[in-house]
């Protein structure tokens, strides 16, 4: 019977955890490492999204304008989806243009840029441009690498099916982008030779 009692007292001890992001909820939406994540991460693509901005009129290589089209479609498809998780929960989302957006605002996040680095790249322009937003969109792009890491790092954080599923998948797209920048930023590829 001690045995029985012991395993019957272990589910009621577990209980008050599962129960309490609904029963301490002005709690649980302040310190969830899922909702911290998600907030976080949605600064971090608003200002990838600022810097893919700046990209007409600052670059001549097709390449570089491609890229900017797939990582400002991804990031909205991404912010879309953790604004969605956000209200499915509950959670305030932030209105368009109430995200902060630079590195200043938000010095603990990994590789947000400065104010001073996004005025340095707006005021870039060809093969500077196209050498700094690809060095500075790597950075970036590593910073949102290591949020994630943090995330499932954090006791209790990503462990959600949906949130683990969002998690991976930025990590899988930021990869994809690094390791393709990292090719751009060492040259265009040659023209194919003839046979």
């Amino acid at each position: 019977l001690a045995c029985g009692a012991a395993a019957a007292a272990a589910p009621a001890a577990e209980s008050p955890q599962r129960a309490s992001p609904a029963a301490s909820a002005p709690v649980a939406r302040d310190t969830s490492p899922d909702v911290r994540f998600i907030r976080g991460m949605l600064a971090h693509h608003a200002q990838a999204l600022e810097m893919t901005a700046l990209v007409p009129g600052r670059t001549t290589r097709q390449d570089i304008h491609l890229l900017a089209e797939r990582i400002d479609v991804s990031q909205r498809d991404e912010i879309a989806l953790m604004e969605r998780w956000l209200r499915a929960r509950g959670e305030a989302v932030p209105a368009a243009g109430e995200h902060t957006h630079h590195g200043a605002d938000h010095p603990q996040m990994p590789g947000m840029l400065t104010p001073e680095e996004m005025s340095r790249l707006a005021a870039a322009s060809g093969a500077e441009f196209d050498r700094l937003f690809l060095e500075l969109m790597i950075r970036h792009h590593e910073g949102a690498l290591a949020m994630v890491a943090e995330l499932f790092a954090t006791p209790g954080g990503g462990q959600a099916s949906d949130i683990f599923q969002i998690a991976s998948d930025v990590d899988a797209d930021q990869r994809a982008e690094i390791a393709r920048m990292q090719r751009m930023l060492a040259g265009p590829l040659p023209a194919p030779g003839p046979r």
